[in-house]
């Protein structure tokens, strides 16, 4: 069976996620952000593996709709993480 590009990229992605939130582990001292990072980061693929064998269509639009959400606060995430780079907070 092949893979979905969905799936594949949110694989890809929760790699990243997972080497962002060791860095920022050990460079930065930085666990809660990294730590919510981390799992929202993960979350996203499972969601979507969940989807593929969803029961019903309402089952698929809620484990998609999940995983859509966890990506938003990712970007939210993602913009504090990165004033923490910037100005090289601890």
């Amino acid at each position: 069976m092949e893979k979905s590009i969905l799936a594949s990229k949110s694989i890809d992605f929760a790699i990243r996620i997972i080497n962002l939130c060791k860095e920022l582990q050990k460079e930065k001292k930085e666990y809660i952000l990294s730590n919510q990072l981390l799992r929202s980061g993960t979350s996203i693929g499972a969601n979507i593996r969940e989807a593929k064998f969803a029961q019903s269509i309402a089952d698929f639009i809620s484990k998609m709709s999940i995983a859509l959400t966890l990506s938003s606060s990712l970007l939210t995430l993602n913009c504090v993480t990165s004033l923490f780079q910037i100005f090289d907070l601890k």
